[in-house]
């Protein structure tokens, strides 16, 4: 897995988080729900139409819209 944004993982894949692109409140609000850089993410699976996604961050599940998935800049788990 390369860099990229939230939205590319495959179910089962983790990344880190490097930043949240953007300084509107929707960058605040992920950043309050615990996107912030060097948090693990694991990729659930997505709603049967695609959206939204559903990740694990910190220990409980996290749903976000494709729109919101793609201002989160990940790298591979360390």
């Amino acid at each position: 897995m390369m860099s990229g944004t939230l939205d590319s993982l495959q179910p089962g894949q983790k990344a880190s988080i490097v930043e949240i692109t953007g300084d509107d409140a929707v960058a605040v609000r992920l950043m309050e729900m615990g996107l912030t850089e060097g948090e693990v993410v694991e990729f659930i699976g997505s709603a049967p139409l695609g959206d939204p996604l559903e990740f694990i961050i910190r220990g409980y599940r996290l749903s976000l819209r494709v729109s919101e998935a793609r201002r989160v800049q990940i790298a591979p788990a360390t």
